[in-house]
């Protein structure tokens, strides 16, 4: 079984651009679909690995690990995660004075974006669907990416905003 974790998460390490968001699908079809966990239950891991500080991928791909394996597997999907990334960068690093100033690798990078965005916006989308959001509960995801986007609204603001925003419908408005 230790194997087929580390080699999971080495595939899913090596074959996504763009950061944990971006594998957040191929996390979830490779788990959910081989039936390691439930889709509830993935859901929950994901609430707590995007509520800590650190990497997501990592963060959870450790939970996965540990979930199945407890302490050795999440250690090995952690590694098997990290992997690929430590060894891409460690290669760019030894080569990137001949590659800065290359056009093609500045177009490669250009044509990854929108795969990446997609990539991104897929486990969101997900999400949202399993947890039954509904429209009208989406508009503030949405205000808030837009007011970062566009005005440059720092994150921090928007998360100290729904911070009280919550205990103020918690403590006042839903208990009436």
């Amino acid at each position: 079984m230790y194997w087929t974790l580390f080699w999971t998460f080495l595939k899913i390490g090596t074959f996504t651009i763009g950061g944990g968001y971006a594998m957040l699908p191929l996390i979830q079809r490779e788990v959910v679909d081989r039936g390691w966990l439930t889709k509830e239950d993935f859901i929950d891991l994901f609430s707590v690995a995007q509520s800590l500080p650190g990497i997501f991928a990592v963060n959870i791909s450790i939970f996965v690990g540990y979930k199945l394996k407890k302490i050795k597997g999440g250690m090995v999907c952690a590694f098997g995660t990290v992997l690929p990334s430590f060894l891409i960068i460690l290669t760019i690093a030894l080569f990137f004075t001949q590659v800065q100033d290359n056009v093609w690798v500045e177009k490669i990078f250009k044509g990854l974006r929108p795969a990446v965005v997609a990539l991104i916006a897929v486990p969101c989308l997900t999400t949202a669907r399993s947890i039954k959001l509904t429209y009208k509960e989406m508009i503030i995801p949405v205000i808030a990416a837009l007011l970062i986007w566009q005005l440059s609204v720092s994150p921090v603001y928007i998360i100290l905003a729904a911070i009280i925003g919550g205990l103020i419908y918690g403590l006042k408005i839903k208990r009436h």
